[in-house]
């Protein structure tokens, strides 16, 4: 047997924290007693309670464990883990008592757990007193929640139950009827209650009291000295039970007669859900649960009543559940005693619950509560003068009440067609199923609530500072919202919010936004240009009508010149009339499927409870679960990990510390979502110097063991606070300037707010005041808002497409096509005409031939004037714009110069920029006042001036071959760059939404960063979502289901595509992983084989995630693996190295008896199978140099790369082609190049140029297209045809 663990090693506890028995003390029932004689005598006064016996886990340590036949006397001396409280013994016998009793042990000596006050207990175990009935009364169930002084919240649940006060069995004070003195047949008619509480980390509300219903079958029928061994017993036994992790999971627990289940957490976000959700639904209308969420999210003063102490909680409970991931931050006691009805007088925010009959004296005494009066499903105020409790915005209220009313909230309706159930566990978990979908809905519904109240504040975020504007937030709110939110925004719950949105942290709202948002919205996260409303928003402030928009749902790469890139739309506007789909997809309940659940029964427990019996429970509970696994197929690895994560905790109490661990270093490979980081340091820091040693030699916990030692123990805490933004108030300089605009929301591109300040101190010194900021700013702001209030008619509308936005309106001019004002959109120029509105389209950006500033002549007055010329018109359209004119002729000329570069380098983003810097400059005109503002805002005229300065047209072959270009990093203050790029084809899986089936471009950036673009549409599918921290270098698809990323941080990390989601990790390579490949096969499990920098190579199972084997390169600067006629070729820099699949060496080519004159090394290679060629491509020379596969000793074929000095990437493309990615010269400069290569002739077909930085990666996308990713200066990804 494996040594125990060490006694400094702190154990999970299991379900159980502490088991109390409460009731009257023996001196306080003398009074009922003789009261019980009067007749005619029907209430007595309530009696104060108070703790009679207390059991607190572990009920069995080391020292316990006896040989097996042990008696029950010698049973009864190990009982130092309860007590009971000592009593004054009769005077005739002082030395009798029950010799298994515990009256000997102080209640000092029982560790007490954190957050019980054992004070407070009694009173909240009878909030009205124990109160002696004369009636024999039915059992009754109430719920605690026991908060500590660091906020940590325990749950209690209590069971109250009455015994005959003269029945022979009775016990008080551990004496046996006979031993109760003057107590006799005269006391018939009274009846005592007791209390039985169970205190646990964790709201098992249904589970706990359903055990203890179990446990007062036995209580009430037992003698006096058997209760404290059926409540040790019981308590012993709930102890023994783990937890279940968060996931699929549930633990069943069989109690006689009741098979009790233990439900887990949804996942490690969600709470812990075992109640009913309909409760408050069946008590109060929906417009009053709006109410009453009001008033939490306001942080009032509230106060629950019900005669009903059982509800008060449970309701309680409900909202706090409803308000999930928003947390109440503040006091929460849900029942009151009648001895704690003070509390209410609290000044700060608080939850709290009291007995219907205080409802009078609650409300006359305190002022400021909202009372809520769950009987009547009422809600009052006690001072109704001075109580503004908002309204929940209303189109979020709407959909809310409609969604709830669609709900099934009556079991009895689901069971009308069927038979009645004779079994009554069947029953249970009938209803349990039941209960359990009904509740998934609610908790979509709610959550839905609250992303439709707080779905815009992401709008108003800066996240690289960490600001919230919330000014400019309120603003864009409806008016008669506008006090909900001011209310709402100042709460601590709301600051916690903001926490989470700024760390962005991807919990269950996260998650819910980003399922529910339009793909408009999803378009809008690409996007640089300032938020406008379009013409469809526009169109739907006059129309109730929905506009549904027609998605494409394709399972194939587009042809992408039939693809409409959507430009520049906008985020929501409050002034527009919303649709239903901003707060979800309609107003019917969501039809939420049914989530797998799978359960564990936990062996039998057998009595006495020695350590024999303990250690053979455990076993038990080991043995079931390595079943358990070993019947499950390797695919499940979500419900495999909760095996894992069970039976590491059960080895955990036996002692097998290094079993343990081992399975906790499984969950990397299966959920690393449950890994408990904090139990595996601490069960390492124990580890005993042999158990040490051991595991340093078993390589799965050396890697984990070193993890666990090697983090920093005092690393700073992050700066997590939420600062709101708040003009400057002293002189800003250039980094100053950049973070200060970037927290305004204006724009975060750090290179347009550069020229942004070079404009603003032009004439200056380089430095901004305070005074020249704010009018600036109020400028953006209002030209910001004049733009939202655009209301255009719909003859007008009807000539614009959809996405387009008004961004600037003149003023009222003359123009040689009438008098109007003229409208500028990201697309066109139109003229507004006065009178009777109507539109004269004046041009698009594309068909201008040319811009002039000039002036006419108007009696003796030259009057500025604007005039274009278009391409297909004779006629030059003229603008008596007088004092704007100048502003207008820098502002078209940018916007005109974007369009021409966007249509050059097929890069939609030229126009967004352009835009942008047009209405800098018109803030800039606006903030300066001065006679050299129009020469100050010509510092933005960026693409102008590149226009003019630099040829615009690229060379003739990149055009023709260049199909599109998208940035991953936008919306990023700085471009990133790209380290690798993975295509993966669309398939329709019939158990995933279409849009899931599109095909996906996986784009890795630095430090972990992962965006994936639709394919199909090339809008973000899911952006940036973290993977490890460190730079990534492979990726590869494995099993249609599963993307592999290999890290510099040696690990890998398997991305599940139709999830989203990184849950598992391998972890087996000790250095940079550096290269993947896919071994496919018919039937078995693909094989991948993963190669790092110190020359080790793994093979893979896939569907296992288990190395099937390993083998060792020698040397290190193994860059790259391929696979091919059954052979892994390896490129290790110095020598490309051929292996068998079990790793034999089958060949190799060294570098050095190529290149003798200079010293280099392998970039990287191809194969090329069909010329049975390997293509390689070496340091320091530009040249692609082609081996013959058939005989690696005679001397390579070389192709010369012109004009190339570095080679960083190569792919094979449609068996014919070879495409190389570098740096080259191109007119002059540096950029990044593609060179296309026939393999066949061996000749450079093409050279393509459309990166400012170099080619950093390639892939092909099914041969149709590639795509190329440059280096962080560009950014961007360009993507080609093929020929």
């Amino acid at each position: 047997m494996a040594e125990a663990a060490p006694q400094y090693l702190a154990l999970p506890s299991g379900l159980l924290e502490l088991c109390a028995l409460l009731g009257a003390p023996r001196d306080s029932l003398r009074g009922p007693e003789q009261v019980a004689q009067k007749k005619g005598v029907k209430s007595l006064s309530p009696l104060d309670p108070e703790v009679l016996s207390v059991f607190v886990p572990p009920f069995v340590t080391k020292e316990d464990s006896q040989p097996a036949g042990v008696s029950c006397v010698t049973l009864g001396k190990t009982r130092r883990r309860s007590f009971r409280k000592k009593r004054e013994r009769p005077k005739a016998e002082p030395s009798k008592g029950h010799p298994g009793g515990p009256r000997g042990q102080d209640p000092e000596d029982v560790g007490i757990p954190n957050g019980v006050d054992l004070l407070a207990l009694p009173q909240l175990c009878f909030p009205g007193g124990v109160c002696v009935a004369s009636e024999p009364k039915e059992d009754c169930v109430h719920f605690l929640v026991l908060t500590d002084v660091c906020g940590n919240r325990t749950y209690g649940v209590v069971a109250q139950y009455y015994r005959p006060l003269h029945d022979e069995y009775c016990f008080y004070n551990g004496k046996m009827r006979w031993e109760a003195s003057g107590l006799g047949r005269s006391a018939a008619g009274c009846f005592v209650p007791f209390a039985v509480c169970v205190v646990s980390r964790f709201p098992y509300y249904n589970a706990l009291k359903d055990c203890l219903s179990c446990l007062l079958t036995h209580l009430k029928i037992c003698k006096d000295f058997e209760v404290d061994n059926h409540i040790k017993d019981f308590a012993a036994k709930l102890s023994l039970i783990p937890s279940p992790p968060p996931g699929p999971l549930h633990l069943i627990l069989n109690m006689k007669p009741l098979q009790i289940v233990f439900p887990s957490r949804a996942d490690p976000e969600s709470p812990l859900i075992d109640l009913d959700l309909h409760l408050p639904l069946l008590r109060f209308r929906p417009e009053k649960v709006l109410q009453i969420l009001t008033c939490l999210l306001t942080e009032q003063h509230v106060v629950f009543f019900s005669s009903s102490w059982a509800l008060l909680t449970l309701v309680a409970e409900c909202f706090m559940a409803y308000l999930h991931p928003l947390q109440w931050q503040h006091t929460f006691v849900p029942i009151l005693s009648r001895h704690m009805l003070d509390f209410v007088m609290a000044p700060t925010s608080f939850l709290m619950g009291c007995h219907l009959d205080h409802f009078e004296e609650v409300s006359k005494e305190a002022d400021g509560l909202i009372l809520i009066n769950i009987d009547a499903g009422s809600i009052t105020y006690s001072n109704d003068e001075d109580m503004d409790v908002p309204d929940i915005p209303l189109l979020a209220a709407q959909t809310f009440i409609q969604r709830v009313q669609s709900l099934q909230m009556h079991h009895e309706l689901d069971l009308a067609h069927l038979c009645a159930s004779t079994d009554l566990n069947e029953g249970r978990a009938c209803r349990r199923a039941w209960q359990q979908r009904l509740n998934c809905q609610i908790q979509q519904i709610t959550l839905q609530l609250l992303v439709c109240i707080f779905r815009e504040v992401k709008n108003h975020l800066n996240y690289e500072h960490r600001v919230f504007n919330s000014e400019e937030f309120l603003k864009t709110r409806a008016p008669g919202d506008q006090q909900f939110y001011k209310q709402v925004l100042d709460t601590y719950m709301f600051h916690a919010f903001l926490k989470a949105r700024l760390s962005r942290r991807l919990d269950a709202f996260a998650q819910m936004d980003l399922h529910t948002q339009s793909e408009e919205d999803r378009i809008d996260g690409m996007l640089l240009s300032p938020r406008r409303p379009t013409i469809e928003k526009m169109a739907s402030r006059k129309s109730s009508a929905p506009h549904g928009a027609h998605r494409r749902m394709v399972v194939s790469m587009p042809n992408l010149q039939d693809i409409m890139v959507p430009e520049l739309p906008p985020r929501n506007s409050s002034l527009r009339k919303i649709h239903t789909e901003d707060c979800g997809s309609s107003h019917t309940v969501l039809d939420v499927p049914s989530k797998l659940t799978y359960t564990f029964k936990i062996p039998e427990i057998h009595f006495p409870l020695v350590g024999q019996c303990v250690q053979a429970f455990h076993v038990d509970c080991v043995a079931q679960l390595s079943k358990a696994m070993d019947s499950l197929a390797p695919e499940n690895s979500v419900l495999l990990a909760r095996y894992f994560y069970l039976r590491g905790l059960v080895q955990l109490m036996q002692g097998q510390l290094l079993g343990a661990l081992l399975d906790f270093q499984s969950l990397y490979k299966t959920d690393v979502r449950i890994f408990p980081a904090d139990l595996v340091q601490r069960t390492v820091e124990s580890l005993s110097a042999p158990e040490r040693a051991q595991a340093e030699r078993t390589p799965e916990l050396r890697r984990l063991i070193s993890e666990v030692m090697d983090k920093p123990e005092d690393a700073p805490k992050a700066d997590d606070r939420v600062k709101n933004f708040e003009l400057p108030k002293k002189h800003m300089q250039l980094d100053d300037f950049v973070k200060r605009v970037q927290e305004s929301g204006i724009v975060k591109d750090a290179g347009i707010i550069h020229r942004l300040f070079e404009a603003l101190t032009v004439g200056h010194q380089k430095q901004i005041d305070p005074e020249t900021f704010k009018d600036f700013y109020n400028c953006w702001k209002e030209a910001e808002a004049e733009a939202q209030e655009v209301n255009l008619p719909f003859s007008v509308m009807e000539q614009l497409d959809k996405n387009e936005c008004v961004y600037k309106l003149s003023s009222s001019v003359k123009t040689n096509r009438g008098v109007g004002k003229i409208a500028m959109t990201q697309k066109r120029l139109f003229l507004l005409t006065e009178g009777r509105p109507g539109y004269v389209e004046i041009s698009t950006f594309r068909n201008i031939e040319e811009v002039r500033s000039t002036t006419v002549a108007f009696l003796l007055l030259r009057i500025p004037t604007l005039k274009i010329k278009m391409v297909s018109k004779k006629e030059v359209f003229e603008a008596n714009l007088k004092t704007e004119c100048d502003l207008w002729h820098l502002m078209v000329k940018e916007m005109w110069a974007g369009k021409k570069l966007a249509d050059v380098h097929k890069d939609p983003q030229y126009v967004q920029q352009a835009l942008t810097h047009a209405l800098l400059m018109d803030a800039v005109v606006g903030a300066l006042q001065s006679p050299g503002a129009i020469y100050a805002a010509s510092k933005l005229s960026y693409f102008d001036k590149m226009k003019n300065e630099m040829p615009m047209a690229v060379p003739k072959t990149t055009s023709e071959t260049l199909k599109h270009k998208i940035n991953p990093s936008a919306g990023e203050t700085f471009p990133r760059a790209i380290d690798v790029l993975l295509y993966t084809p669309g398939h329709l899986d019939p158990a995933e939404k279409v849009e899931d089936a599109h095909p996906k471009l996986w784009c890795a950036l630095n430090e972990g960063k992962v965006v994936v673009f639709d394919a199909s549409s090339w809008t973000v599918h899911q952006h940036c979502f973290k993977v490890g921290t460190s730079k990534l270098n492979c990726m590869v698809m494995a099993e249609q289901s599963q993307v592999w990323v290999g890290s510099e941080d040696s690990v890998i990390y398997i991305i599940n595509v139709h999830s989203m989601s990184c849950n598992k990790q391998l972890t087996d390579h000790r250095s940079s992983v550096t290269g993947l490949v896919v071994q496919d096969r018919a039937q078995a499990p693909s094989t991948v084989y993963s190669c790092s920098a110190d020359g080790t190579v793994l093979a893979w199972n896939a569907s296992s995630l288990r190395v099937t084997s390993r083998f060792q390169l020698p040397g290190d600067g193994l860059s790259a693996i391929r696979l091919h006629g059954g052979r892994l070729w390896c490129c290790t820099g110095n020598s490309i190295v051929v292996l068998t699949t079990a790793g034999f060496l089958h060949q190799e080519l060294k570098i050095g008896e190529n290149f003798k004159e200079i010293s280099t090394s392998f970039l990287g290679f191809q194969l090329v199978p069909e010329q049975e060629q390997l293509w390689a491509a070496c340091a320091g020379y530009d040249d692609i140099y082609i081996w013959s596969l058939q005989d690696l000793a005679q001397p390579p074929q070389r192709i010369h790369l012109q004009d190339c000095s570095k080679i960083n990437c190569m792919i094979r493309v449609k068996k014919q082609q070879i495409w190389v990615g570098g740096t080259g010269l191109s007119q002059g400069r540096s950029k990044g190049k593609i060179y296309v290569i026939d393999a066949e002739r061996k000749t450079v077909e093409k050279e393509l140029v459309a990166h400012t930085d170099t080619v950093k990666t390639l892939c092909s996308a099914e041969d149709r297209y590639v795509l190329s990713g440059s280096g962080r200066e560009e950014g961007k990804i360009a993507i080609w045809k093929v020929e």
